[in-house]
């Protein structure tokens, strides 16, 4: 158990965190681990439409890998949960890896396209690190709730900085050296970031073997609906990068398409710093859907400046502001999860939180990309802002019952 006592005296905001012992270790290794989730979307993207000449293949290629990342990523997080983090992932992010591989090679070696659909999936055993990061915290401070938060804020706030770098990176790497050199880095780094990360044996939570059969999380109270939140916010997510790259390609800035997106995560990254360090006013549930409401508003703001102005620099601004509502929304949505999951199976709870997120990004970058060829990437911005009104409906019907399923128990 973490010394709170220790933790309250020094620092303030996410700075009081790393006063737990071992936070420092796992969390560098997460973070090494989780750089190539802002790599991995655009290397394929630009990969494989500068080697096919097609974003609509592009797009689905990438989003046939998502599908089979959701598919397999609850049941890795399952096994994670019953046999530990250390025994589970490391294999997985080797297999994973390889997937990877095999893609490059296809390209590389001018493969037939359904190839590309036949080796994607492999790479679908990722192991969730920023859940597992959340678990640990969720074991550490487990008797220090408002210090909870603050760690889900600033997990939040880190996924953010791979997202807000790693496209940068990606493009940096692929433009500059050959268009396959993005996926073989993150590829490398993923894997050095697990080993790492799991080699932080004190900070790994224990295994909780049930005595009898516990409720799946899909099945715990108020998950379903959630969860349907997730995948309409992932929608936003992947539609906004496809969409994104084909903007800049089209004014002939295409490097420049990293860039542009690093700016969306980070207005989430700064958000997520200002949340960490504020305490939360109100219960979860009803922040929720204002969170949500606030992305959805604001996500009309890169469709005005593409439409309005046509311009980069502009768009790049708009996707700033646009980005901070994303880290609210998403840490009290996994605040959500870590409350509804049932004990013991929390890397499962999270994962499937992350799955409706990778179901999300894939319809969202097939529709993208779908848009993209047959109405411009203009226009296309309307598929982000269709998305995130989804997700606001969706977070609203889901209070509602939720109100309702109170209210008729009492």
């Amino acid at each position: 158990m973490a010394d709170t006592t220790i933790v309250r005296g020094r620092g303030r905001g996410c700075l009081r965190l790393f006063s737990v012992p071992g936070a420092r270790a796992f969390t560098l290794g997460g973070l090494i681990a989780r750089f190539p989730q802002g790599m991995f979307g655009i290397s394929a993207v630009l990969m494989i439409s500068g080697a096919r000449g097609s974003y609509a293949l592009a797009g689905a290629v990438t989003a046939t890998g998502l599908v089979a990342t959701a598919v397999v990523g609850p049941w890795t997080a399952r096994l994670i949960d019953r046999h530990g983090q250390a025994r589970i992932a490391v294999p997985a992010a080797v297999v994973s890896a390889c997937g990877s591989l095999a893609l490059v090679l296809c390209v590389r070696t001018g493969a037939p396209d359904w190839t590309l659909f036949a080796v994607c999936p492999a790479s679908a055993t990722t192991p969730n690190t920023g859940g597992m990061s959340r678990a640990r915290w969720a074991h550490l401070l487990r008797d220090a709730p408002e210090l909870l938060h603050t760690a889900n804020s600033f997990e939040q706030a880190a996924d953010e900085l791979c997202y807000l770098l790693g496209p940068v990176t990606a493009a940096f790497l692929c433009g500059s050296f050959f268009p396959e050199a993005g996926t073989l880095a993150g590829a490398v780094l993923m894997v050095g970031g697990v080993l790492v990360f799991t080699a932080q044996r004190a900070t790994e939570p224990p295994v909780r073997r049930p005595a009898g059969p516990t409720r799946s999380p899909l099945r715990a109270p108020g998950m379903p609906p959630l969860l349907c939140v997730f995948l309409a916010t992932g929608a936003v997510f992947g539609s906004l990068e496809v969409v994104t790259v084909a903007f800049a390609d089209a004014r002939g800035h295409r490097a420049w398409a990293g860039g542009v997106l690093a700016l969306q995560a980070a207005g989430s990254c700064a958000a997520g710093l200002v949340l960490g360090a504020l305490r939360p006013a109100g219960p979860a549930e009803r922040r929720h859907p204002r969170c949500v409401a606030a992305m959805a508003v604001l996500m009309t703001l890169p469709l005005l400046a593409a439409a309005l102005t046509g311009s980069l620099y502009l768009l790049g601004g708009a996707l700033l502001v646009a980005g901070t509502a994303t880290a609210p929304t998403m840490v009290t949505g996994m605040t959500l999860v870590q409350r509804r999951t049932p004990a013991g199976r929390l890397n499962e709870g999270m994962t499937l939180a992350v799955t409706g997120l990778l179901g999300g990004i894939a319809a969202g970058s097939a529709a993208g990309g779908a848009a993209v060829e047959h109405g411009g990437p203009t226009a296309a911005y309307a598929v982000p802002v269709a998305a995130a009104a989804t997700a606001l409906l969706l977070s609203l019907s889901g209070r509602v019952r939720g109100a309702g399923g109170r209210a008729g128990g009492a």
